[in-house]
């Protein structure tokens, strides 16, 4: 377990016993991700290439009488109470993630007991490492223990999707969520994002996993996060019109898109050749980490982020500083950004022995451009949402 995660454990627990008076119930861990590879891919029925992280949303809870959940958010000194039956239209604030969940899993059709709970994180909000899936999980699963509800992980997860997309506003795929409830420590999971078939793929144990937090912060609902969306769907529109059947560009091959691709306007080709070549470069990852070459994953990250950059658009000046700089370091296999984009972090893989030393050649370049210093994490693989033992937690009959 990470500094981090260790001490937002603590507050969890901590600023439950002082809010409510007494030692919660349940303690779930949710964790954040890095996705490697596959940026934009999901929502495009592709493949994708995350890493649960040992960074991850602590909730203590335990439950209420009343139908209605009151729950502290512990790192900005908030509380709020809102009623379950029926759960209010959302607010434009944080809570608006609690919420969803619990009206989402209403319509799943789980009938949700009240709840306490204290929420604690050790994903930083807005870096692209998905702090909001790691809340949604981790209330998700608190509720699921708590109310007894019969929910496979997979459901969970799109429960938690169906949450951020149709309630709080943004229109995102399930990779986040799926890679907070199938994480396992040391690997990094291949998800198809239509047959959500999960392929954990084992990570080189010399290899570090290093996020670079730019500090810029986007906030994705405003972002054009959704607009790439609809650029995607359209694209499918009109090669559907000569490739009849598909229903994403998960469908169109490379071949296929190099022979077709006049039939798009400029800004959709340039969009619709990133998802393409996108799920190319996962599949190839995907073979070079079974044989070992961390070298090729770590030249198709570079090529992902060139892509992301040119083509979808989606990257900042500080997020090019960032991957430019680490790539001319030895040592240094390959780095991209990671999240949606318009801020937030950069993703690097490098061997362990050069870490300190990239650290400090990348804190030097980001300070003498922008005056300022990136926040540099060192990551492991760590394993999907659970309940997690602690003193002073008392474990309901039905946690599991």
């Amino acid at each position: 377990m990470s500094i981090a995660d260790a001490g937002a454990a603590e507050r969890a627990v901590a600023g439950f016993r002082a809010r409510f008076g007494r030692p919660p119930t349940v303690l779930v861990r949710a964790p954040g991700r890095v996705n490697l590879l596959g940026g934009h891919a999901d929502y495009n029925d592709g493949f994708v290439l995350p890493v649960a992280i040992d960074r991850a949303a602590w909730l203590a809870a335990t439950p209420a009488a009343e139908p209605r959940a009151r729950v502290v958010a512990l790192d900005l000194e908030e509380e709020v109470t809102f009623p379950l039956d029926p759960v209010p239209d959302r607010r434009g604030d944080w809570a608006d993630y609690p919420r969803g969940v619990a009206w989402a899993l209403g319509k799943w059709g789980g009938h949700l007991v009240g709840m306490d709970a204290a929420l604690a994180s050790g994903v930083e909000i807005g870096a692209g490492l998905s702090s909001s899936a790691a809340v949604e999980v981790a209330f998700a699963w608190a509720w699921r223990s708590l109310s007894g509800l019969d929910i496979g992980r997979t459901e969970l997860a799109l429960t938690c999707q169906r949450a951020e997309g149709e309630y709080v506003g943004v229109r995102c795929g399930v990779m986040d969520q799926m890679a907070s409830v199938w994480g396992r420590a040391g690997h990094a999971l291949l998800l198809d994002c239509r047959t959500l078939e999960v392929t954990p793929v084992r990570l080189p144990p010399s290899v570090a996993i290093l996020v670079i937090d730019t500090a810029v912060r986007r906030r994705l609902a405003a972002s054009e996060y959704n607009r790439r969306r609809h650029e995607c769907e359209e694209a499918v529109r009109l090669l559907s019109r000569h490739l009849p059947g598909i229903r994403a560009l998960r469908d169109v091959s490379p071949d296929e898109f190099a022979r077709l691709r006049h039939h798009l306007p400029p800004l959709l080709r340039r969009r619709a050749r990133h998802v393409v070549t996108a799920n190319s470069r996962v599949l190839e990852a995907v073979a070079a980490l079974s044989a070992g070459d961390v070298a090729r994953v770590g030249e198709a990250m570079r090529r992902c982020h060139e892509s992301l950059r040119d083509d979808y658009k989606v990257s900042s000046p500080e997020l090019d500083l960032v991957t430019e700089t680490v790539w001319r370091e030895p040592g240094c296999y390959g780095a991209r950004l990671t999240g949606a984009g318009f801020g937030g972090c950069v993703v690097a893989l490098a061997a362990e022995s050069v870490v300190d030393r990239l650290i400090g050649v990348v804190e030097r370049a980001y300070r003498d451009r922008f005056g300022r210093l990136p926040v540099v994490i060192v990551c492991r693989a760590s394993d999907g949402v659970a309940e997690q033992n602690s003193p002073g937690v008392l474990r309901s009959p039905g946690a599991g």
